[in-house]
């Protein structure tokens, strides 16, 4: 008797590129991490399968650090920790109290509204935001974004749309969303193995996809040496688009 879920073929294949593309998503493009969220979340029960991604994405976040850490805002960083720590909390107590049946829409809507929030601000203004505008902007996002990651790893496209809306450029964007995401994740551990989220079968799984995930790393890696700022915006707010809109349907 195996602890590896029994899954046909196809299942395994799907799961790869979901590894592969949590690879891509820590090295060059966060948005199409949703991708990978959708991925597990269709082929595994949604609570267990948030378990199994965020040890995945521990594991992104060694190959993210080992490539950006030196390019990230620090400044950036300590000025999210209120927000974010108390989005997290609220994300606890949401699993704690709610089934999986619902869960995906709701983070969803709220991907949308934030790209629609993100482009209103990005574009009705093109001037750097008042001390006000970028306080508020904080709050929300970090908010927002400690929420979404602990409920369902969906926590990238949400930082993504901060970082775009602050205007980080690639090596900066890709290097505070490094160091952020591994402090979150870690954080989120120890809650995620007392909701019983981790299980043996998961990490098994993981197992199986860190060598795509590998790959995927490497390919993003590749790819942010090579991307102009413009498609870069660009292709993180399609992706986001995407991705919400998936898990709403």
């Amino acid at each position: 008797m195996t602890l590896l879920p029994e899954l046909p073929a196809y299942a395994w294949a799907l799961l790869v590129c979901a590894g592969f593309f949590v690879g891509i998503s820590k090295t060059a493009l966060p948005g199409i991490s949703t991708i990978s969220i959708a991925i597990f979340a269709a082929l595994m029960p949604a609570k267990e399968s948030t378990g199994a991604l965020l040890v995945l994405l521990i594991v992104g976040d060694v190959f993210a650090l080992l490539a950006y850490r030196r390019h990230a805002d620090r400044k950036a960083l300590i000025r999210l920790i209120p927000a974010v720590a108390a989005g997290l909390l609220l994300g606890v107590l949401f699993l704690w109290l709610a089934d999986d049946s619902g869960v995906q829409r709701v983070i969803g809507v709220v991907l949308l509204l934030v790209v629609a929030v993100t482009l209103w601000q990005r574009y009705r203004s093109p001037k750097e935001p008042s001390d006000r505008a970028a306080l508020a902007s904080r709050i929300g996002y970090g908010a927002l974004g400690g929420f979404t990651t602990m409920v369902a790893n969906a926590g990238g496209p949400v930082m993504s749309m901060y970082f775009v809306a602050a205007r980080f450029p690639v090596k900066a964007f890709l290097g505070t969303a490094a160091w952020f995401f591994a402090i979150v994740n870690l954080a989120k551990l120890p809650f995620s193995i007392g909701l019983g989220l981790i299980t043996p079968g998961g990490l098994l799984v993981d197992l199986v996809l860190i060598p795509g995930l590998i790959v995927g790393a490497f390919v993003g890696r590749w790819i942010a040496n090579r991307i102009k700022q413009e498609l870069f915006d660009g292709i993180v707010l399609v992706l986001t688009v995407l991705g919400a809109v998936y898990l709403i349907l």
